[in-house]
C-alpha cells in the first residue's frame, strides 16, 4: 500500500474536478477543453525561427538550407497552431450550437490570415530590431540585438501575439505573450497597439496594458507601467471589460526607468518622461517631465489654491 495513500488523494481531486467543472458549467469531457500552452510554445520558437532562421533556427543551418528550413517549418508550425486555434474556438463557443465544420473553418481561416501576415511582421520586427541596435550604444550587431535582448523576444512574442488578439483568438495571443512575460519579465498584453521603431531597453517589470496605444520610434526602459488609473464596476460589481483606459504614447517618446503612466492620457510627440515620475495627466508635445518638474507644479498649484482662498 501506498505510504501517501494516493487512490484517497486521486479520489478527492477528483471530487474537486467535478464540482468545479459543474460550477462552470463544464459538462462535455468528449474533447480537449483548452489550447496547450506547451503544443503553442513549440510553434511559436518554430515561428522565431522561421522568422530569423540563420539566428533563432538551428545550429546546423546554412544559407542554402534556409528555404527547405522555413517551408518545412511554417507547415509544421501553422499546423499545430489550428490545432490549437481550433481547440479555443470549441471552448468559447460550447453550447451555442454552432456546426463542427463552420468552427474548423473558422480556425483555418484564421491561421491562413496569421501566415499571409508574417512577411509583414518580419518587417516590422526589423524596425524593432534597428530600433534597438541604434539606440543602445552598448549593441555591436543587429545579430547581437536579435539572439539576446530580452525587449525584442517580447516584441517577437507581442506581434505575433497581437496578430491572433485581431483575429479574435484572445486566448492563444495572451498564452504567446506569457510565454515571453516569463521569460524576460516583460508584460505586454496582446491587444497592445505598438508601430514601428519601438524598443524596450533592459526591460524587467515592463507592464503595457490592453488598450495602450504606442506611437513610431517610442523607447521604454525597466519598470515603466502603462497602465489603468481606475476599475469601474457595473451594477452586479463585476469590473467592466473592453474600455479604453490606458495611454497613449505618440511617436517618439522616451519614457525611462520606473515611469508609471496611468489612464487615458496622451503622451505628446517628442516628449521626454523622467525616472520614477508618476503621470495622470496629458503630457504635451515636446514636454519633459521629471520629479523635480512635478514638485514645482505641485508646488504653485498648491500657492494659487493658497492665494485663492485669501482673496475668497
Amino acid at each position: 500500500m501506498s505510504t501517501y495513500n494516493i487512490p484517497e488523494i486521486v479520489q478527492q481531486l477528483r471530487q474537486v474536478r467535478d464540482q468545479w467543472r459543474e460550477q462552470q458549467n463544464r459538462t462535455d469531457q468528449s474533447h480537449r477543453e483548452f489550447p496547450s500552452r506547451d503544443a503553442i510554445a513549440h510553434a511559436v520558437d518554430a515561428l522565431k525561427g522561421a522568422l530569423y532562421p540563420l539566428r533563432l533556427g538551428p545550429p546546423d543551418l546554412r544559407h542554402a538550407g534556409e528555404d527547405f528550413y522555413v517551408g518545412h517549418t511554417l507547415d509544421t508550425a501553422l499546423q499545430a497552431l489550428q490545432t490549437q486555434a481550433l481547440t479555443e474556438l470549441q471552448y468559447r463557443q460550447r453550447g451555442e450550437g454552432q456546426p463542427a465544420h463552420e468552427i474548423a473553418a473558422q480556425a483555418q481561416q484564421a491561421v491562413l490570415t496569421f501566415a499571409r501576415n508574417l512577411p509583414s511582421l518580419r518587417r516590422l520586427l526589423d524596425t524593432d530590431v534597428l530600433a534597438a541596435f541604434q539606440g543602445d550604444p552598448a549593441a555591436r550587431s543587429v545579430d547581437e540585438v536579435v539572439l539576446s535582448y530580452p525587449g525584442v523576444l517580447a516584441l517577437i512574442h507581442h506581434r505575433i501575439a497581437h496578430v491572433f488578439y485581431r483575429l479574435q483568438l484572445p486566448l492563444l495571443a495572451r498564452i504567446i505573450s506569457e510565454l515571453a512575460h516569463g521569460q524576460t519579465g516583460i508584460d505586454i498584453h496582446p491587444g497592445a497597439q505598438i508601430d514601428a521603431g519601438f524598443f524596450i531597453d533592459h526591460g524587467t517589470g515592463v507592464v503595457i496594458g490592453e488598450t495602450t496605444v504606442i506611437g513610431r520610434n517610442v523607447r521604454l526602459y525597466q519598470a515603466v507601467t502603462l497602465g489603468a488609473k481606475r476599475f469601474p464596476k457595473d451594477a452586479q460589481g463585476h469590473l467592466q471589460k473592453g474600455w479604453a483606459r490606458h495611454p497613449i504614447v505618440q511617436d517618439d517618446v522616451v519614457i525611462y526607468a520606473g515611469a508609471t503612466i496611468l489612464g487615458r492620457v496622451t503622451i505628446g510627440q517628442g516628449a521626454v518622461i523622467g525616472g520614477n515620475v508618476w503621470v495622470t495627466d496629458d503630457v504635451p508635445a515636446g514636454a519633459h517631465v521629471s520629479q523635480a518638474s512635478l514638485q514645482q507644479a505641485h508646488h504653485v498649484a498648491h500657492v494659487q489654491t493658497a492665494t485663492a482662498h485669501a482673496v475668497v
